[in-house]
């Protein structure tokens, strides 16, 4: 995985858990939903490309980026429902991004990376998947995306 989308989902997932580590320590912060914008845009190549693997881990990995922000939003409000159905709709996207691959080691990734989201948005506790399995889970495309 390049260097910059290493960070750019580094930082999300520290914003993230900071945000709810924040929470831990009876420090309020106050985040009105909403005012945090995406650290980065990862824009996908041109659509003519869509098949091709390195438009789609550009995909995944925006998929990630921007429901991990989406994601912060509903930890600081203590929103469990919005973090389910937040991982739901991030396991979505990323199923539908997957399917497109013409790669089927990068097909079985994304696949597993959607399948995790899926039992995250099933938790009764969908903070303990925040905080644990959802803070590597972009890891599972490594090696199946082009530099």
């Amino acid at each position: 995985m390049p260097q910059r989308r290493r960070t750019a989902v580094t930082t999300a997932l520290i914003a993230v858990l900071a945000v709810a580590a924040a929470g831990c320590d009876g420090i309020e912060i106050e985040v009105p939903a909403g005012s945090l914008p995406a650290p980065v845009s990862i824009a996908p190549v041109p659509s003519a490309s869509a098949g091709q693997p390195k438009y789609v881990c550009s995909t995944v990995y925006k998929i990630l980026t921007e429901g991990a922000v989406r994601l912060a939003e509903h930890t600081a409000n203590d929103d469990a429902a919005g973090l389910q159905r937040t991982f739901a709709d991030m396991a979505s996207q990323v199923t539908t991004a997957g399917e497109q691959s013409t790669d089927p080691a990068q097909r079985t990734a994304a696949g597993e990376i959607a399948a995790a989201l899926t039992e995250g948005s099933r938790q009764t506790d969908p903070e303990a998947f925040l905080t644990g399995e959802f803070a590597t889970i972009g890891q599972r495309l490594d090696g199946t995306c082009p530099e």
